[in-house]
């Protein structure tokens, strides 16, 4: 059988959406307050943002499913930033008085938002979106969420003083809109914590807890995937820009296995791995990056492919699933899907 398939999040979006993206900005994430860009847009389009959007999901999801991807996303196509567009709509969090922040191990400093009074859940909001991605193919449609360590770290905090409170607290709330979109029926809802590959001693010591608070009482018909990449650049084809450390996968993976987590999604195109570290992963699923997000280079289909084939020499076919890196935002539109036409030809021949 072929290996299965799936994005990890992000695609280019389409021209005509103007919503601001921080994938499109020199210097690393948009913080800024989205309110007017959003009142233009919806004059411009006639005040149907709406419908607008709802035509640009279906393109970028038709794209992935062209290129033949088996478990699409929805491109994170209303997102202006992944993580802030979640924090506007969760309670405590100042949008107006931002704070200056070294993120990422000191990869970048920006200007952040801040917690000012308790996290909590406000109105659902992605059991909706889901909704409109669903209807556009017959193929489960993957909904991500930012994990509460990385939301941690990309915040700045002034009520709780206390990193633990902060992803105890963000994680309920995350909670509260996984539980919706379960309930509206989504079977692939994944949680991104790119920060435990950067604080590999944090994601150990509270951060899988955390995480695990995520997908309480989720029903079993729905996959419980995470996302662990190494870190994006500030921009496409960047040669000194700081990764973490790969070789935290190895801790990671075995602190994993004693999670409810079903499948993981890891880096392999940017920088290989030790292919051993598979062997750490005896039940879980792991989603492979087997083309990068951060090279404008094409992968040929023969490099795909042989790259997948020497990782089933460490891991059962059916707990292999063929994936980008991470999002591929930072892509021309042409590029993402050459990326994933390939990646999905070559996952095909694989067997």
């Amino acid at each position: 059988m072929p290996l299965v398939t799936t994005a990890i999040g992000a695609y280019p979006k389409p021209d005509y959406l103007e919503i601001p993206d921080w994938f499109r900005r020199a210097g690393g994430p948009n913080t800024d307050d989205p309110t007017s860009a959003y009142s233009n847009f919806m004059r411009d389009s006639g005040g149907d943002m709406e419908a607008v959007l709802a035509r640009a999901v279906r393109e970028v999801i038709e794209d992935q499913v062209e290129a033949g991807i088996d478990i699409p996303t929805d491109g994170e196509i209303r997102r202006d930033n992944y993580i802030y567009y979640h924090c506007r709509h969760l309670e405590g969090f100042d949008f107006e008085d931002l704070t200056s922040k070294e993120m990422r191990t000191g990869a970048w400093t920006a200007q952040v938002p801040t917690i000012r009074g308790p996290v909590a859940a406000g109105a659902p909001f992605l059991a909706d979106e889901w909704r409109v991605s669903q209807a556009c193919t017959d193929r489960p449609v993957k909904v991500t969420v930012p994990g509460p360590l990385t939301v941690t770290d990309s915040v700045a905090d002034d009520y709780y003083h206390d990193e633990r409170k902060v992803g105890i607290a963000l994680a309920e709330a995350l909670n509260t809109e996984i539980l919706s979109l379960a309930d509206a029926g989504c079977r692939w809802i994944q949680v991104d914590e790119p920060l435990f590959a950067r604080w590999p001693d944090k994601a150990v010591a509270y951060g899988m807890d955390n995480l695990e608070r995520c997908f309480h009482k989720v029903p079993k018909e729905t996959v419980r995937a995470m996302h662990m990449c190494c870190g994006y650049p500030a921009k496409l084809d960047q040669e000194d820009y700081l990764k973490a450390d790969r070789s935290t996968y190895f801790t990671l993976a075995d602190a994993l296995e004693d999670t409810s987590i079903e499948a993981v999604s890891i880096e392999d195109a940017h920088q290989h791995n030790d292919l051993a570290l598979l062997e750490h992963f005896k039940s879980i699923k792991v989603i492979f990056g087997a083309v990068s997000i951060a090279q404008s280079r094409i992968e040929t289909v023969e490099e795909i492919h042989d790259r997948l084939t020497a990782a089933l020499d460490h891991i059962d076919p059916h707990r292999l699933i063929a994936a980008p890196d991470c999002g591929l935002g930072m892509q021309s539109r042409e590029a993402a899907r050459a990326k994933l036409t390939n990646l999905c030809t070559a996952a095909k021949a694989v067997g």
